[in-house]
């Protein structure tokens, strides 16, 4: 797709700032959500804003001010806010039925085909889909039970920096502390291993001096009796993480893991959730490593135009739920995001949209990196496609994690019109994770405020 075609999906007006933030009319609405809604929301306490439109990778709130959005809904408007192909899909279902439980309907089916079709490896000719819903959080306890019935074992290696939802068996194979702590205990047996996380070496290694030892630990865990790690169902593995702070693994990696889990007859489940559907500039991010999972889970980006939908593809081998023992869910397999999710992935061929996240991910990668270069606050820009990250540190060589700064620079690139999130071990990682139907011209000044506000950062805190 063109970069004139691009920007016909655009507010044209991006960034533009009319009122101090928040105007008046978002003031408003937020103190009604206050008046309404649980002391639990999160992300209006970071953006102080009530928002009226959307489109691409813009988005207007209600007093009329238009920012560039480089956080997507934290991975999930991947073709964009109000996508004219999935609008006119989701329309045209709605027209027919909505809800259908688990039984089939064209729509559904034709999405269940296209997931196959696009599905990494082997999964395309020996997978199996499950219609879950409507959460990521979903997906993971669907894919915990699937592999406990198969290998009637207990147990699971997660990762340090890990992410994968806030029920009670995905919170458990969640790594972040602050998450879980007011909740235990949580579902047993789950064992961490530090992850590639090569910038932050748990064992004080460098790459590839290494010789990964990091996935070698998960080998130790499997195959030492006196580890603690017993009756390993599965091991479940972002192959790149994104709460944890947008870490890309080394090339050896992900096959290493696959490796190891063969060898020890546990089942390998890849956590897709915010890599799926183009954002690393492949169809999957496991797809860079050329591996197949045995079990993949996917949410965010699925259900196309931003309506809920998750579930898992999984090799048919493991297919062996009885009917009305598997993962219930009232909204499974529901036909408005089928069809919305269906057209998105339609939209995504007939425009080469991954390879679109490839190619300009990697300009955005190279000018992050060049400030990175001249910036002493920068610690590590890594990433992959429009997935990248900017760990940002009090000073280079101690690598104290600048989780005010963080803060801060956020702050100031949002009262400037531009939205980036946060993640990492410590918050102190900016995620640059737009739609994928950004423009070139939008990366461009989305960088060049994100490089104006680091130098005022930096200049205020020499």
């Amino acid at each position: 797709m063109s970069e004139e075609e691009l920007a016909k999906l655009q507010f044209d007006d991006a960034p533009k700032i009319r009122t101090k933030l928040p105007g008046p009319r978002s003031a408003e609405i937020i103190a009604k959500q206050s008046n309404l809604e649980t002391k639990g929301i999160v992300y209006p306490k970071s953006f102080p804003v009530a928002w009226e439109a959307g489109k691409g990778a813009t988005l207007r709130d209600a007093d009329g001010n238009v920012f560039i959005d480089l956080y997507a809904g934290v991975g999930v408007m991947n073709v964009g806010h109000s996508n004219p192909k999935v609008i006119e899909a989701i329309e045209s279902q709605a027209r027919k039925i909505i809800h259908i439980l688990d039984f089939p309907n064209e729509v559904k089916m034709h999405f269940a085909e296209k997931l196959l079709e696009v599905a990494p490896g082997k999964l395309k000719d020996e997978g199996a889909v499950f219609f879950g819903g409507p959460t990521g959080s979903d997906a993971i306890e669907s894919s915990l039970k699937l592999a406990k019935l198969n290998t009637r074992r207990q147990g699971f290696i997660a990762f340090e920096g890990g992410y994968h939802g806030m029920t009670t068996g995905a919170l458990a194979v969640t790594s972040n502390r602050h998450y879980k702590e007011n909740y235990l205990p949580l579902m047993p047996e789950v064992y961490r291993a530090p992850y590639a996380y090569c910038y932050r070496c748990a064992f004080g290694k460098s790459y590839p001096e290494c010789d990964l030892q990091c996935a070698h630990f998960v080998e130790h865990m499997l195959t030492d009796p006196d580890s603690g790690a017993s009756s390993t169902a599965a091991v479940l593995i972002e192959a790149i993480q994104g709460e944890g702070g947008v870490i890309v693994p080394p090339d050896e990696y992900m096959p290493e893991i696959r490796r190891i889990c063969d060898e020890n007859k546990v089942i390998l489940i890849v956590d897709e959730i915010q890599t799926g559907f183009g954002r690393t500039g492949k169809m999957f991010a496991c797809e860079h490593s050329n591996i197949t999972p045995d079990i993949m889970t996917i949410a965010k980006g699925m259900g196309g135009g931003g309506l809920p939908a998750a579930g898992m593809i999984f090799r048919k081998s493991l297919d062996t739920w009885e009917p009305g023992r598997s993962h219930f869910g009232t909204f499974r397999g529901n036909a408005l995001s089928s069809a919305a999710g269906l057209a998105a992935i339609n939209y995504m061929q007939d425009t080469k949209l991954v390879e679109h996240s490839r190619t300009l991910g990697a300009h955005a990668l190279k000018r992050f990196s060049e400030l990175e270069d001249r910036s002493k606050i920068i610690g590590e820009v890594r990433g992959k496609g429009l997935f990248i990250g900017i760990e940002i540190v009090k000073d280079k060589k101690s690598k104290t994690p600048g989780n005010e700064l963080t803060r801060e620079i956020r702050r100031r690139c949002f009262e400037r019109g531009v939205i980036f999130w946060s993640a990492g071990h410590f918050s102190n990682v900016i995620r640059f994770i737009p739609p994928l139907v950004l423009t070139k011209e939008l990366m461009e000044k989305g960088v060049d405020v994100f490089s104006e506000v680091l130098q005022e950062v930096e200049d205020n805190h020499q």
